[in-house]
């Protein structure tokens, strides 16, 4: 590619008139800024061509989404102060209360003020933000991106019918390897490091999710490749996932028949898949780093693909919107170019980038408790430590950052309630 001259780098300050915007994924992230995009235009006379790239067909639930179906705070606020659209409070399966935290032999309630987190069919969410994108009149194109170009004046995006020319060009695709790999061989992106995630749906004879009551089940088993586990109700099945480095089929089998999550959810041997053709597996993946040049000149990454997410908790569709909204807004008031990317879209996700040393020294942390099987001990110091049982429930719902986490796991109440679980475990 040849550098761009004087006038080709002005032109990257501002989008033009009539400028054209193509988002590689339909999903929350990618809808959220293709709708944010349009409303500044509208509000500042400005036209713009908002193309979304989006192969799967959502509405027809022909796909599986990885993800827990947890929606969580402010994300309601964006939709309807932000985009100027309505929450989908149709789709609310589950208002979820709490949480509880289970380790090998005690178990803690973790409530907070009020949580406000919701609990979907995530496939349900993604079809209705594109149903939003559509009504707007912004063009979807049912198509995926094959491969994509850099020149000083425009952008080249391949699809599987015709090419497409644009000015900007949003990555909302999530992991997604393909598309990772167009802009690594063209760009100074890589993709974020990222954990394997196994998801199903079951509903267990003799525990109904009616009766299952609505707080997320959250598990830190022993196991040295399972970091964490979960058990989330939905009106008609329960959802459960484990995530890991390197999590498997077996190791969600092994999962099931852990005699901690059997107290929670009674699963017989005739209810893992291999006796139960019901029971399906579905793999994924979630980052867990911040990933490399994930913006440049004509080009910026929000969600998964930027790596901007909460570190360990995740809160992917809230965080995706959110980064939707701000990569809009600096395409719209600031510029399409690297510079302008580095001075407002990076300064304005400070609060994502800032907290992920302190999320990762927390997961390292939390491995390493679980590993050492001393979660039992700082379960019960939890219980005499409301400092220590706030830090838990921001950590297992994601409310809080991990920054503020530690600075509550560090007081000085929050120590001696540990030395004390851990000296009358000793006696």
């Amino acid at each position: 590619m040849t550098e761009p001259d004087n006038d080709d780098k002005n032109s990257l300050t501002i989008l033009p008139e009539g400028g054209r915007v193509v988002i590689i994924g339909g999903g929350p992230g990618g809808t959220a800024c293709a709708l944010a995009l349009d409303r500044l235009a509208a509000e500042t006379g400005r036209r713009l061509q908002i193309t979304v790239l989006e192969s799967k067909h959502f509405s027809e639930e022909q796909h599986y989404n990885q993800c827990a179906g947890v929606l969580s705070p402010p994300l309601p606020a964006l939709l309807e102060e932000r985009l100027g659209i309505p929450f989908p409070r149709q789709l609310c399966l589950v208002e979820i209360d709490g949480y509880v935290l289970h380790s090998a032999e005690e178990q803690i309630q973790l409530v907070g003020e009020k949580d406000g987190s919701i609990a979907v069919r995530r496939v349900e969410f993604d079809a209705h933000m594109l149903e939003q994108v559509k009504q707007r009149g912004i063009s979807v194109w049912p198509l995926r991106a094959t491969d994509i170009e850099f020149w000083p004046d425009h952008v080249m995006v391949y699809t599987e019918n015709e090419p497409i020319e644009a000015d900007v060009v949003v990555g909302a695709f999530g992991l997604d390897e393909g598309s990772a790999s167009m802009f690594s061989r063209m760009t100074q992106y890589r993709p974020p490091k990222s954990i394997d995630s196994i998801v199903t749906k079951f509903q267990p004879d003799e525990a109904s999710p009616d009766n299952f009551g609505s707080n997320i089940h959250a598990f830190l088993p022993r196991h040295p490749r399972i970091e964490f586990g979960a058990v989330t109700p939905k009106c008609s099945h329960l959802t459960i996932n484990i995530a890991g480095t390197t999590v498997d089929s077996l190791l969600m089998d092994a999962f099931l028949k852990n005699p901690t999550v059997q107290a929670v959810v009674p699963f017989a041997e005739n209810d893992l898949p291999s006796k139960n053709p019901h029971l399906l597996y579905h793999k994924g993946r979630f980052p867990r780093s911040l990933a490399r040049g994930f913006y440049g000149d004509r080009y910026v990454m929000i969600g998964d693909a930027a790596g901007l997410v909460r570190a360990f908790k995740g809160k992917g569709a809230t965080t995706a919107v959110m980064t939707g909204i701000r990569a809009a807004d600096v395409i719209m008031n600031n510029g399409i170019s690297e510079q302008a990317f580095d001075d407002h879209y990076r300064t304005a996700n400070r609060d994502i980038i800032d907290d992920l040393p302190y999320g990762k020294f927390m997961r390292l942390v939390t491995i390493s408790i679980s590993r050492l099987g001393l979660l039992d001990m700082v379960l019960r110091a939890a219980k005499r430590s409301p400092d220590l049982r706030s830090a838990l429930y921001e950590a297992v719902s994601g409310h809080g950052t991990y920054r503020e986490i530690i600075g509550k796991s560090l007081r000085p109440n929050t120590v001696r309630a540990v030395l004390r679980a851990m000296f009358s475990s000793e006696t």
